[in-house]
């Protein structure tokens, strides 16, 4: 074991106490010392390889000084299966139990046997508070480190959860013999792992007590380290003491890091120069993009950059410019960039690669894709380079038995099998849970909302994110629940010190303030959201405009900055295409109005152009393609939406991208096009209209569709169509009284907003608008208390506040009991009780329905069934139980659809699965088939659905 000598007595306690059992360590039991030092050893390596340069430093300091973060850090990872020592634990298996027993530890099995277990994370919390106390360390260093252990099987009890069961102190071991021999397991370990002197527990004592979000970051390795040291393919059990040692364990935690391909990011990268910019993307700065950059370099420290700029002004990649200052002036290590949908994280997961590429070559296959439909991106999926199944690869299908160690893992591929060979980040980080813990990740912006969750395992998530720049694009989509996840994410990282970047079209100057006030009371560690009465947030006076904000030893700081767009202001003339009355009591005249629409763009378009049609349901799309389809034929006529399956989705988005995107390559645009599209065209869809026709949404989002019209200079459009135009519908005007409304609309947006949104449409009915230079105004004064609205509205709009307000009054209360910390508990100073009262383990999609608060959706997988066999979707035959062979996965998958919120209980009732020849298949497994007949239709929850090549899937009646 060391140089230093064990007593007969000592060397058979350490000799027998086990931490795996035979048959969840390889076959040979591993010893619990043992254990620990391989722990201990993988953190060494994690040091080494992994931690980012802010994280080192920041542990130095807390341990006393530089290079003794090290020792502390390996420590902390290596101690957490303490509990172990103690009766509850080893009386689980019955060759070990026998040789702990006959070392002369026993116990009163009678006394243990039925009833409730003690689990050994919280006997291990128990025992190291009563160590460390023991050897002299204060009360406030050994309060912060206990819950490390007593957390790392995911949640965080109370001091009062300590106690064992009935406070039977037979489950933690009675006795002398049982107090000495784990006293001398922790002293042993601490001499293995470099602490010496008489006391070698009191000379690990901290000498600062870190921020609690660090300690949530720490408590994030400590299971980092444990998970990769409990893989049995790689850390066989050794069950002779004397062949157990920390070199030995080294020597184990090197190869398995190199086994496991695990990395760390870009290390501590050199501060840029001017040129930048011309070296990563190819062209110099815009105006705009230079102010960020400006601004980045004149903050204080790390903070907080909101950027606002219009669509197409190159926020993205002056985002990442700055992400790279504020990496080498922090210490940050990686980068996380966050979009509002899987749709917008797909390409924008294409311009980091290219990025990191121009970075460092190496870097740009470490890029993880984590969103639920990844396995659609065929760039991601090339990435993984034939490694089957290596995306179904879960944290879950590697964990032990409950009873031995509810999260000892074991290896998923068969011991004879070789690892695949693959570029892409190293499959250990493609776990559940364990996305973010990739150097360099682009995902939904679900996956920071989760970290900001009382939720099991949330010390994973909250530890990919420390030691990163984060950038979060589109922040304005986050609706009043999101944006409270939102908000407590931003409060963990500001107390971090994580530079966060967050990109918006423009915001409402509340949601401005809120953002920022947010990180600035994680930053000081306050509880309320208010900024210091003395600090001011100046309200930007142009657009584009950057507001950096961070904290400096004396208080908060604040920076605000406006410039010029890079290209002049368009003048977009506004109309009202009224709703038709079909019927007094019609909530939803779609057919009527998809006529007026195909009748209106018959007119505008009889000379050609491209006109984009933007509907806020896909009833309405569908009904409004079948009336333009009547008028222009299938080829001038496309329609996107969600209900498409995803082959069509896919090829359809494409096809558009293709015709209305950018050609640099001199390609003609179609002579005559019309769009039939949802809220899809909202976000990240690069095209231009030459005429745009909307659904009136509210004013942020109406002006981002309008950002689709007129988009890239120098395209020919028709003579009538040469200034741009948006006509705006679902609405019906009443003189001077409050118009109709779609209902459909309110009940996605809200009243109160698409009312004050229909005052500003009507009153400039027939002017126009210059975009982008008057976006904030029209945001500001939607979005404020001034009364917009005609006096003749009042009364509406009064009714129609209250009932916003209370609405988005439940909402925030309905998010604050998922929150990460309890309202009044920010200023705590450790994680004890962080996850009383918390959300447990979540099957999946609760994770992601806890942070998004609208209907729920399902997606089901459709077949169809033809005879005695199934088909996919795209007419290619499966087996008799639909076996899916692997060159037809791609044919299954294509036909992906989302079903319509009404049909998720349906699902649920009637337990949708996979069909039973997939059971076995590491993609499908988990997959919903919904079988179609031989005219693809099939019944749901008393709904009929058809699926139409051309509609997608069409849905009648009501569950």
């Amino acid at each position: 074991m060391g140089s230093w000598e064990l007593s007969g007595e000592r060397a058979g306690w350490l000799g027998a106490l086990w931490g795996k059992s035979a048959g969840k360590a390889g076959g040979t039991a591993n010893l619990l010392i043992s254990h620990m030092l391989d722990t201990a050893a993988v953190a060494e390596v994690m040091w080494d390889e992994y931690l980012p340069p802010v994280t080192r430093r920041r542990l130095d300091a807390v341990a006393g000084g530089r290079g003794r973060g090290r020792s502390l850090f390996v420590w902390l990872c290596g101690v957490h299966d303490l509990g172990k020592a103690t009766p509850a634990f080893q009386r689980m298996d019955a060759a070990g139990a026998a040789a702990v027993r006959a070392a002369g530890l026993g116990w009163n099995e009678y006394a243990l046997a039925g009833g409730k277990k003690w689990r050994h994370d919280r006997a291990g919390g128990r025992l190291l508070r009563k160590l460390l106390a023991e050897a002299g360390w204060t009360e406030e260093q050994a309060a912060w480190v206990w819950p490390l252990v007593a957390g790392h099987h995911g949640t965080f009890p109370t001091t009062g959860d300590l106690a064992p069961p009935k406070k039977n102190e037979e489950f933690q071991g009675r006795g002398v013999s049982w107090q000495r021999a784990q006293t001398v397991l922790l002293e042993v370990f601490s001499r293995e792992v470099g602490f010496g002197g008489e006391c070698p527990l009191a000379e690990v004592q901290p000498c600062e007590v870190p921020p609690r979000v660090v300690q949530l970051q720490l408590a994030g390795f400590v299971v980092m380290a444990d998970w990769i040291a409990s893989n049995e393919r790689h850390f066989h059990g050794i069950a002779d003491l004397a062949q157990v040692s920390l070199e030995g364990a080294r020597e184990r935690a090197k190869a398995a890091w190199s086994a496991l391909e695990l990395r760390g990011g870009w290390g501590q990268l050199e501060l840029p120069g001017p040129e930048l910019f011309q070296d990563r993307f190819g062209d110099g700065p815009r105006q705009s993009q230079q102010m960020v950059l400006d601004a980045v370099h004149r903050m204080g420290g790390p903070g907080l950059v909101v950027i606002e700029a219009p669509m197409g002004e190159g926020k993205t990649k002056a985002a990442l410019a700055a992400a790279e200052v504020l990496a080498a002036r922090s210490g940050a290590d990686g980068v996380f960039l966050g979009m509002p949908t899987q749709a917008t994280a797909d390409p924008m997961f294409t311009q980091v690669r290219s990025w990191l590429g121009e970075i460092d070559g190496r870097l740009a296959d470490q890029v993880a894709l984590l969103h639920g439909k990844r396995i659609f991106n065929k760039e991601w999926r090339a990435l993984l380079d034939g490694a089957d199944g290596i995306d179904s690869f879960s944290a879950d299908d590697c964990y032990g038995s409950v009873g031995e160690d509810e999260y000892g893992m074991t290896w998923s591929f068969g011991e004879e099998e070789p690892e695949p060979q693959r570029r892409g980040p190293s499959e250990w980080f493609l776990g559940r849970r364990r996305g973010l813990l990739s150097p360099f990740a682009v995902g939904t912006v679900d996956q920071l909302l989760q970290a900001a969750t009382r939720t099991k395992h949330v010390m994973l998530r909250m530890a990919g994110l420390v030691g990163k720049v984060v950038i979060l694009d589109e922040v304005h989509a986050a609706d009043v629940y999101m944006s409270q996840f939102l908000l407590e994410g931003l409060r963990w990282l500001g107390q971090a010190g994580v530079p966060v970047l967050l990109l918006s079209a423009t915001l409402p100057p509340e949601q401005r303030r809120d953002l920022v006030a947010a990180y600035l009371a994680g930053a000081q560690c306050t509880e309320t959201l208010e900024i210091l009465p003395e600090v001011e947030l100046p309200q930007p006076e142009g657009y584009p405009n950057v507001t950096a904000a961070w904290v400096g030893e004396d208080g908060p700081h604040l920076l605000v900055d406006s410039t010029e767009t890079w290209r002049e202001d368009l003048e977009v003339e506004v109309r009202v295409l009224d709703e038709p009355v079909a019927d007094s009591k019609d909530e939803d005249p779609s057919g009527p109005a998809a006529e007026a629409v195909a009748e209106y763009l018959q007119d505008q378009l009889a000379d050609g152009g491209c006109a984009l049609v933007i509907r806020n349901t896909v009833d309405r799309a569908q009904r409004t393609f079948e009336a333009l389809r009547a008028k222009f034929g299938d080829q001038e006529v496309h329609l996107l939406h969600g209900r498409l399956h995803a082959g069509h989705r896919a090829d359809r988005t494409a096809a558009v991208l293709q015709a209305l995107g950018r050609r640099d390559d001199g390609r003609p645009r179609p002579q005559r096009m019309v769009v039939v599209a949802t809220q899809l065209a909202e976000q990240s869809f690069d095209v231009d209209a030459d005429l745009l026709v909307t659904d009136l949404a509210p004013i942020d989002l109406l002006l981002q569709r309008i950002g689709r019209l007129h988009r890239h200079d120098g395209n020919p459009r028709p003579p009538r169509l040469t200034h741009p135009t948006v006509v705006v519908t679902g609405l019906r005007q009443a003189g001077d009284g409050v118009p109709w409304l779609l209902r459909a609309s309110e009940g996605i947006y809200g009243r109160y907003p698409l009312l004050r949104t229909a005052a500003e449409v009507i009153k400039v009915d027939g002017g126009k608008w210059s975009i982008p230079g008057q976006v904030p105004e029209l945001v500001a004064r939607v979005y404020g208390t001034d009364r917009i609205v005609p006096p003749e509205w009042a009364a509406e709009e009064s009714a129609a506040r209250k009932a916003w307000d209370e609405n988005r009054r439940g909402r925030r209360e309905s998010a604050a009991q998922y929150l990460l910390a309890r309202a009044g508990e920010h200023g705590q100073p450790t994680l004890e009780g962080l996850h009383y009262g918390g959300r447990g383990v979540l099957r999946d999609g609760q994770m992601e329905a806890l942070v998004r608060d609208g209907d729920p959706s399902v997606e089901a997988i459709l077949v169809r069934r033809v005879g005695e066999g199934y088909r996919a979707m795209t007419g290619r035959a499966l087996g008799p139980n639909g076996e899916t062979a692997a060159e037809l996965l791609d044919d299954v998958l294509t036909g992906t659809v989302r079903l319509p919120a009404k049909l998720a209980a349906a699902v649920e009732q009637h337990s949708l699965g996979p069909l039973s020849g997939w059971r076995d298949h590491p993609w499908l497994r988990y997959g919903k088939a919904l079988e179609l007949d031989e005219q693809d239709e099939a019944s749901l929850g008393g709904c009929r659905l058809r699926y139409d090549d051309r509609l997608g899937l069409v849905v009648t009646g009501r569950p």
